[in-house]
């Protein structure tokens, strides 16, 4: 079932759970998301970046998202347009039928960011599409950063209260020291939770982690085995995910993590048959793979069972 993305976050908002955000490029990722969600009866947004859209084409995209949902009619889902770079890129996505997009615009000064968020969420409202928006930078905490440099860095809860107030965006991004891809974290993690809590009370909807990519050792491990390297990053830790629902993160995107499990068995079939070009015999893993990736992670972040 189709519905908006603030549908599903409201509920979790309310309940104080995750709702995993799910990046796709091709049918394989986007079946495997739909299986994992009736597994775990769990609801689900899936998302599409401007470069997945360019890859795939936003017909096919909207196309295989809607005929999935009737395939799986009991399923909450949402098809959120991820890290929209422009308004017209925006109201591209929510003309083709899109229930919810991202404008980021979160490089861009403070007023500036404000108003074209204003514009997106003003043209996405009155299609009954759900807007997310971004304050901060994702560039991670780390150790040796002056108070002054995390400051700019991280997004600042006086201001996340007025772009509330005056964008009406209905989810929120606040950079709270993630990074996004897998390089990251290669020290110890450090997520800003103080920082987290206070906008959380400053704002009052759904918040979204971005950057959450966790790299569960067993995928790491399978990834290295084929010949892989993930340069000593860690991701985020679990505990660090479940933190950060504590402190009102409602919606978590999650990519790295299946790109990463996705060719992973890619590698196994071709490294242990190389006269193998069946690519059901690549692809059938592959899915089964990011299925137990996305369930556990539903199970994590607590939508398993919400429906």
């Amino acid at each position: 079932m189709l519905v908006s993305g603030s549908e599903i976050l409201l509920k979790a908002h309310k309940e104080n759970y995750g709702v995993g955000a799910f990046n796709f490029v091709n049918f394989e990722m986007l079946n495997a998301i739909f299986c994992a969600a009736n597994e775990a009866n769990s609801p689900i947004i899936v998302q599409a970046s401007e470069g997945a859209i360019k890859y795939m084409g936003i017909d096919m995209a909207v196309g295989m998202v809607k005929i999935l949902s009737k395939r799986y009619p009991h399923i909450p889902v949402a098809l959120n347009l991820d890290h929209g770079t422009s308004f017209e890129s925006c109201q591209k996505a929510v003309e083709a039928g899109f229930t919810s997009v991202m404008i980021d615009a979160s490089h861009h000064p403070f007023e500036e960011n404000l108003q074209l968020t204003q514009k997106v969420v003003e043209m996405a409202h009155a299609k009954g599409v759900s807007v997310e928006a971004e304050l901060g930078r994702l560039m991670g905490i780390e150790d040796n950063i002056s108070v002054s440099e995390k400051d700019a860095v991280l997004i600042n809860p006086d201001e996340a209260e007025e772009f509330v107030s005056k964008t009406k965006v209905d989810y929120l991004a606040p950079a709270i020291g993630t990074s996004h891809g897998a390089f990251k974290f290669k020290g110890e993690p450090k997520l800003d939770f103080e920082r987290l809590q206070e906008v959380k009370r400053r704002t009052n909807i759904p918040l979204v982690l971005h950057g959450a990519s966790s790299i569960p050792e067993y995928v790491r491990e399978a990834f290295l085995a084929t010949g892989g390297d993930l340069k000593g990053s860690k991701g985020v830790p679990f505990d660090f995910l479940k933190e950060a629902i504590k402190g009102g993160i409602n919606k978590i995107n999650i990519d790295t993590d299946l790109r990463i499990a996705f060719i992973a068995e890619v590698r196994r079939v071709a490294n242990e048959d190389p006269t193998q070009f069946d690519l059901r015999k690549f692809f059938a893993p592959a899915m089964e793979s990011i299925t137990k990736v996305m369930v556990e992670r539903m199970n994590i972040l607590g939508s398993a069972n919400k429906i």
